[in-house]
């Protein structure tokens, strides 16, 4: 599997899983949709870095998107 397509979808499962927490807290239930959604993000972004030659850099994320979203586009 691609690593730039791992580690987008485990940025974008991070990214809509603090929403899930936050209104988990507010409402004053346990998170735990959110707590396994953002434990699976962090398994495929350390698996992203894994597999990727030299890991990834914070500058790289952003052209990683790019490309990922080149490939489905082209």
């Amino acid at each position: 599997m691609d690593p730039d397509l791992v580690l987008v979808i485990g940025v974008i499962l991070g990214v809509f899983s603090v929403p899930s927490i936050l209104s988990a807290i507010s409402e004053g239930r346990a998170p735990r949709v959110a707590a396994f959604t953002i434990i699976s993000s962090g398994a495929l972004i350390l698996w992203a870095i894994s597999l990727k030659p030299g890991g990834y850099t914070l500058e790289d994320v952003p052209g990683a998107f790019v490309r990922v979203v080149a490939q489905f586009l082209g």
